[in-house]
Order: structure tokens, then C-alpha cells, then sequence
């Protein structure tokens, strides 16, 4: 069978990215924490962490405009301890924050998924994913794009592949 082609079939690989992403996640969050935080706009850099067991999400962003925000950040490892999943979204959906940067990092495990959204599903709406070209997945980070990143952010979410022991 073809991969899909054109924008049709790049929305099916990307619909099917996304509904694996979630099932991993969901999986991930057999042992889990959460924390609400407040984003806060004046244009400096802030950071938010949440660490679980050998496992940490650092949330780092700037933004303009507005007041504070209630955002959260869940953070989940699976029972048998292969998968580490942090999700950073405003509970509200979309963020009327203009973001100049943000960035996610983990530590203690290597993304295998990622996703960034300028709308988090809510009230029957779908998430709102942000195009390919507005930010990057490295190892261990997801990142805005300088030049490309239209300043819109309401969720991220990764999945990450912890190390394991081979006998």
C-alpha cells in the first residue's frame, strides 16, 4: 500500500500521529501528577516543572498581552515504566496569550511523539494542531520556530521513551 499524498493524506498521517499520541498518552498515565500554574504575560521568561519518579518536564515560555492564565501540566508514567507523557494546556482551550517563544524539555527519557496545538479541545471543539513548520522535536525538547511560529499556543503534548535496562 502507498503512503497517502497531498494535503489530504498529510491530514490522515497526521490525524493518525495524533490518535496514537493520545492512546500513549492515556496508556502513560497509570502513575500521574498534576499542577495548575499561571502563564503570565510581560514578556519575561518563565519556567514551570513537574517531576515524577526519575522524570522532569520543564515548560518554558514567553508571552505578551492580557492578564495571567490558568494552564496545567500533567505529567504520567506507565506501569511498566517504558513511557514518560507530559501535557502543558489551558484547561479553557485557547489561549489569548500572543507567545513569543516556548519551548518543553524532558529529562530522563527521549521523545518519541510530540504535538503542539493552538486549540486545546474544549466544549465539543477538536484540538487545533499547530502547522509542522512552527516548531521542531528534537530528542529531548519541542520548541517554537524563530520566524515561523505564529504565536498562538494552548497545549503541548509529548511522549517520551524512558531508558531501560537490558539484562
Amino acid at each position: 500500500m502507498a503512503a497517502p499524498s497531498g494535503v489530504a493524506g498529510r491530514w490522515l498521517v497526521a490525524g493518525l500521529g495524533a490518535v496514537a499520541l493520545l492512546c500513549l498518552a492515556a496508556r502513560a498515565e497509570e502513575a500521574s501528577g498534576s499542577a495548575d500554574f499561571d502563564v503570565r504575560p510581560g514578556g519575561m521568561v518563565h519556567s514551570f516543572s513537574r517531576s515524577l519518579g526519575d522524570y522532569t518536564c520543564t515548560f518554558t515560555y514567553s508571552a505578551q498581552g492580557g492578564t495571567n492564565e490558568q494552564w496545567q501540566m500533567n505529567v504520567g508514567v506507565s506501569e511498566d515504566n517504558l513511557l514518560f507523557s507530559c501535557s502543558v494546556w489551558r484547561p479553557q482551550g485557547k489561549s489569548y496569550l500572543f507567545f513569543t517563544q516556548f519551548k518543553a524539555e524532558v529529562k530522563g527519557a527521549k521523545i518519541e511523539h510530540a504535538m503542539a496545538y493552538s486549540q486545546a479541545a474544549v466544549g465539543g471543539q477538536s484540538d487545533v494542531p499547530l502547522k509542522q513548520e512552527e516548531f521542531e522535536i528534537t530528542e529531548t525538547t519541542v520548541s517554537h520556530k524563530e520566524g515561523k511560529f505564529r504565536s498562538e499556543l494552548s497545549k503541548l503534548m509529548i511522549v517520551a521513551k524512558t531508558p531501560r535496562d537490558e539484562l
